[in-house]
């Protein structure tokens, strides 16, 4: 058994290694139907520990905009065309979302107070979808995966409740616990803000309003741990990336909405 094991890391190894759509190298040892299904038990667990928003108003609105940014999505990334993308929104005060491998996307109603626009929660939401296209919940599993013994990785694979399992889910982007996130590093999440803000401009969103979306996360954070300390790019350093992308993005959105896409997503 130990044998079969090390023997199918070995292939696994060899045959791992991806680039992302910006192109970093990553090493992707479990597959997209592997990943799905991760997604799809991880978001599974959230609706039945988290309370579902049945608000039609809040649905309508987070659905216009996913609506708008996944035809972008499948035009860019082809192999994902086939996905069936499920949305929902809960009732959390945290300003958060998130989207899965399998197509799921979560939005907290507190997301709302922050993402004063459809404009500035497109951003939120390409940002997500970008963590799941650029694969990195797949690049922080097959790290667990290869830093991990066989034997764990066996009970892992064959989808025994294991904690080991639940921690491999959480390194999707949500916790087994509500409420608890294991974050993107740096890099991935400055490569999710640069997918996001194209998939936004395709779709017709003023990429600008990302911008003005992490000038009030800043407001709301407050007092934060220095950068250096930090998986995640400090607001004001956030801001700045952004702002040089827009030479690139701005003619994106304006190209958009001279071919008509204005969506009239409203809360």
């Amino acid at each position: 058994m130990r044998k079969h094991l090390l023997t199918g890391l070995a292939v696994a190894l060899l045959t791992a290694c991806a680039t992302s759509p910006t192109g970093r190298n990553q090493v992707l040892v479990f597959s997209e139907t592997q990943m799905a299904e991760m997604g799809a038990a991880s978001f599974t667990s959230m609706k039945k520990s988290q309370t579902v928003d049945t608000s039609q108003r809040h649905n309508r609105y987070v659905q216009c905009i996913v609506n708008a940014l996944i035809p972008e999505l499948n035009k860019k990334a082809p192999d994902m065309r086939s996905t069936r993308w499920e949305t929902k929104v809960f009732v959390d005060d945290s300003a958060n979302a998130f989207a899965l491998p399998g197509g799921k996307i979560g939005v907290h109603t507190g997301m709302f107070k922050v993402a004063e626009s459809a404009d500035q929660l497109a951003a939120v939401i390409g940002h997500e979808i970008g963590h799941v296209w650029a694969r990195h919940g797949n690049a922080r599993v097959s790290n667990q995966f290869l830093t991990s013994t066989g034997l764990q990785l066996a009970a892992i694979a064959a989808g025994e409740p294991t904690a080991e399992k639940q921690q491999l889910l959480g390194l999707l982007g949500v916790g087994t616990q509500v409420g608890v996130l294991l974050p993107f590093n740096r890099a991935d999440e400055s490569e999710a803000d640069e997918i996001g803000l194209e998939l936004m401009a395709r779709a017709g969103f003023d990429p600008r309003q990302s911008v003005e979306l992490w000038k009030n996360m800043a407001k709301q954070s407050g007092s934060r741990t220095p950068e250096l300390l930090s998986t995640h790019p400090a607001p004001q350093t956030r801001i700045k990336a952004l702002q040089g992308l827009m030479n690139r993005n701005m003619p994106l959105y304006e190209q958009a909405r001279a071919q008509g896409k204005r969506p009239n997503c409203r809360l």
